[in-house]
């Protein structure tokens, strides 16, 4: 019996191990910069909202094409009746008893294109949430895009810091044999251990933003945080000065066709138009045709009960035309406020569109100057690098002090880091450029 216990208890802690290992299995793994976006967009609350909410436009949209059809109802009644009034020969209350039971259809024969206007406001409506959607999306992408860098970034800080403290722990260790021989003094040692203790405390505080950048990534992703979280080192140099000389006017015109806020900004004020469409039709009469039949039964009345159900058959058909006449101001009130909701879904449009062109332009821009900034970062940590290897080497020879290694250090320290920025800044507006131009985001 315990061996059965065992075995069935070392069986679920296994099949518990394997869900949870499926449950994590991709935390495990190297994320990719497609990857990433995948796990993000199929797990973000607010696309998943949207495609809920796209679900409902759907069903909106047949119950507007439902509406063309006529309606049928049935009903069946039983009522029960008593009277004080009785007959001679007795007392006390009378009662009797009657079911009715009909069936009714209506359906709608002119409205002035109302149910047409409603439906393809409606089938709009499918229209617009799948443009909201795919606005949600890229706005998600662009996010993980810019976290995912920020990691690459950070990464390359840690990297950059440790090697400065790799060269300076070398110094240290000549310098202090030095002062050992007594070839440098005391205080040429001490600032040789400051600058070294300074860098670690560069590293401390670069590890940090590493951790942080990590974890904006992953709560970007909805993904539990974890130690194990890597990512991927794409090649970067491929993106690194391409020399572009982009258009505004070309690249403004590309993304005003292709971009799905402005696709769903002209949806909206089509809807908008609708709106206007649907409350001028108040202003014209409503034929409307019915039928329907029924029969009942009374214990009043002589006869069986199916007999009765059967000799009172009643069918009937009719015609309702409705005319408008007065209704207080409600129709042109409904007509001025569509009116003003389509001037400002019109007013939203034209925002719209400037917010993309201010947008192109930055982008163009920021493209240019960081091309620049980059070239310049790049020839002058080239040269600040020549220049601090020299004085490393002086520095070993004795040829110079303390003090004037320490400032071709720091000349490299910080030349070393506006390369880094001025690398990770071009790259981030060339993705962004390649995001107005319709460009897949890749690395």
């Amino acid at each position: 019996m315990r061996q059965l216990i065992l075995i069935l208890f070392m069986s679920f802690a296994a099949a518990t191990c394997h869900s949870m290992s499926l449950m994590f299995a991709p935390q495990d793994s190297t994320w990719t910069l497609d990857k990433c976006i995948n796990y993000a967009l199929n797990r973000n609350i607010q696309v998943r909202k949207s495609e809920l909410s796209n679900q409902q436009y759907m069903v909106y949209a047949e119950q507007a094409k439902a509406q063309q059809f006529p309606s049928v109802n049935a009903s069946i009644g039983q009522n029960f009746n008593w009277t004080k009034r009785t007959a001679p020969g007795t007392s006390g209350l009378n009662g009797s008893n009657g079911t009715n039971y009909s069936v009714n259809s209506d359906i709608t024969i002119f409205n002035a294109s109302r149910l047409t206007d409603l439906i393809k406001q409606a089938n709009l409506s499918i229209e617009s949430g799948k443009y909201s959607l795919e606005t949600t999306k890229e706005s998600i992408s662009l996010s993980i895009l810019d976290a995912f860098l920020q990691i690459l970034y950070a990464e390359e800080q840690v990297h950059n810091s440790e090697k400065q403290i790799e060269s300076t722990s070398s110094q240290l260790n000549l310098a202090e044999e030095r002062l050992v021989l007594q070839v440098i003094s005391q205080s040429d040692y001490a600032q040789v251990k400051s600058q070294l203790a300074s860098e670690k405390l560069t590293l401390a505080t670069s590890q940090s933003q590493l951790l942080v950048a990590k974890v904006t990534l992953e709560q970007l992703m909805e993904l539990p945080v974890t130690d194990s979280f890597r990512i991927e080192h794409p090649d970067l140099a491929v993106s690194l000065n391409q020399n572009r000389i982009p258009d505004v006017k070309s690249v403004y015109d590309l993304a005003l066709s292709i971009k799905p806020q402005i696709r769903n900004a002209a949806v909206n004020k089509e809807i908008a138009s609708y709106d206007e469409k649907v409350a001028k039709t108040a202003l014209f009469p409503t034929l409307s045709a019915s039928a329907g039949i029924s029969s009942g039964y009374s214990s009043l009345n002589t006869g069986t009960y199916f007999g009765q159900v059967n000799d009172a058959i009643y069918p009937s058909v009719g015609l309702i035309l409705s005319i408008p006449i007065y209704q207080k101001k409600q129709v042109k009130t409904n007509i001025a406020v569509a009116k003003i909701g389509y001037q400002n879904a019109e007013l939203s449009e034209i925002d719209t569109k400037n917010t993309l062109r201010k947008s192109v332009e930055q982008a163009c821009v920021d493209v240019i100057s960081a091309q620049i900034k980059y070239e310049a970062s790049k020839e002058n940590y080239s040269a600040t690098q020549e220049a601090s290897l020299l004085s490393d080497e002086k520095f070993k020879q004795g040829v110079i002090n303390s003090v004037d290694y320490l400032v071709s250090k720091t000349n490299l320290i910080v030349a070393e880091s506006e390369l880094l920025q001025s690398k990770y800044n071009l790259i981030v507006s060339y993705k962004i450029m390649d995001y107005y131009l319709g460009i897949p985001l890749s690395l």
